[in-house]
C-alpha cells in the first residue's frame, strides 16, 4: 500500500524501461510490473499481489537455502570432490580474496555439476502436482482429463535407466557427454515447460556465490552420513535435524 501512494507522487514510476545511457535497459521492479497490470485493467487485488510477492520471496529463498545446505553436506562427506571444487576455484582466484564476478561464476563449471547432482538426489521441491487436461496414455494406463498427477521428483531423479548407481553423489552425471542422450524430463528440480520455475538461473548464480565463498575459507567435514539423515518431505525437502558438518579455516 504504502509503495502504491508512493507511486501516485512520483511520474517516473509509471514510465515504461527506457535506456540508462550506456545501450541497456533500465529494468523496473517486479512490484512496480504487478502495480502497473492492476491500473492497465487486470483484475489483481491487494491480495493477489502480496501473493505474487510472498511466492517470489519464498520460492528464492527457503528452496535455494535448502539446496545450499544440501550441497554443503554432500561436499562436506565426499573430500574428493570437495578438492576438485576447491582446484577449480583455485584455477579461477588464485591467491586472490576477492568478490566473485559474473564470469568467475560462469566458469564454476564443475561446481555447477556439483549443484546439479545436488538438486538430483534432494530436489528443493520434491513433487510437483499438475492437472491433466486431456485423455493421456502411459504405458498400458489411460489417464482421464481431470485428473490431479503428484510427480514425485524425489523419485524420477533416482531412476536407473537415466542414472546408474541413481543413490550415489556422483557430479560426473552432469558431464556433457552423459547428458547428450538423457530424457529432457530425467531432470527437472525446478519443474519443466511453461510452469517451470523462472528463477533457476539465479537460484544457481546465488548458490554458486555462497558455496565457493565457503569453500575458499574453509574445509568442510560432515559429522553425518546420507544414510543418517531422515528425509522430511514438507513443500521443501529437509533433513528431520539438519546437517551436521564441521568448518576448518584453510592454510593460506
Amino acid at each position: 500500500m504504502e509503495h502504491r501512494e508512493a507511486r501516485a507522487t512520483s511520474k517516473s514510476s509509471t514510465q515504461p524501461e527506457t535506456d540508462d545511457g550506456v545501450g541497456r535497459r533500465k529494468k523496473r521492479a517486479f512490484l512496480d510490473l504487478l502495480l502497473d497490470a492492476t491500473e492497465s485493467g487486470h483484475e489483481l487485488s491487494q491480495a493477489d499481489i502480496r501473493e505474487e510477492v510472498d511466492t517470489f520471496m519464498f520460492e528464492g529463498h527457503d528452496t535455494t537455502a535448502a539446496s545450499i545446505g544440501w550441497a554443503i553436506f554432500l561436499l562436506g562427506n565426499n573430500p574428493e570432490v570437495q578438492a576438485r571444487v576447491v582446484d577449480e576455484l583455485n584455477d579461477i582466484f588464485g591467491d586472490s580474496d576477492r568478490r566473485a564476478t559474473v564470469q568467475d561464476l560462469n566458469n564454476m563449471k564443475y561446481l555447477e555439476m556439483v549443484i546439479k547432482e545436488t538438486l538430483r538426489l534432494y530436489p528443493s521441491v520434491p513433487f510437483i502436482g499438475r492437472l491433466v487436461t486431456e485423455d493421456m496414455v502411459i504405458g498400458d494406463h489411460l489417464i482421464p482429463a481431470g485428473v490431479w498427477l503428484n510427480i514425485e521428483l524425489f523419485n524420477v531423479h533416482r531412476c536407473e535407466d537415466h542414472f546408474p548407481n541413481p543413490e550415489k553423489f556422483d557430479p560426473d552425471n552432469f558431464l556433457p557427454e552423459k547428458m547428450q542422450n538423457r530424457h529432457p524430463f530425467a531432470y527437472v528440480p525446478f519443474s519443466a515447460g511453461p510452469r517451470n520455475c523462472i528463477g533457476q538461473k539465479f537460484a544457481l548464480l546465488e548458490e554458486k556465490t555462497i558455496i565457493s565463498s565457503i569453500l575458499r575459507k574453509f574445509r568442510v567435514e560432515s559429522t553425518e552420513k546420507q544414510e543418517d539423515i531422515c528425509l522430511m518431505m514438507d513443500l521443501v525437502l529437509r533433513p528431520e535435524s539438519g546437517v551436521k558438518v564441521k568448518l576448518y579455516p584453510r592454510d593460506n
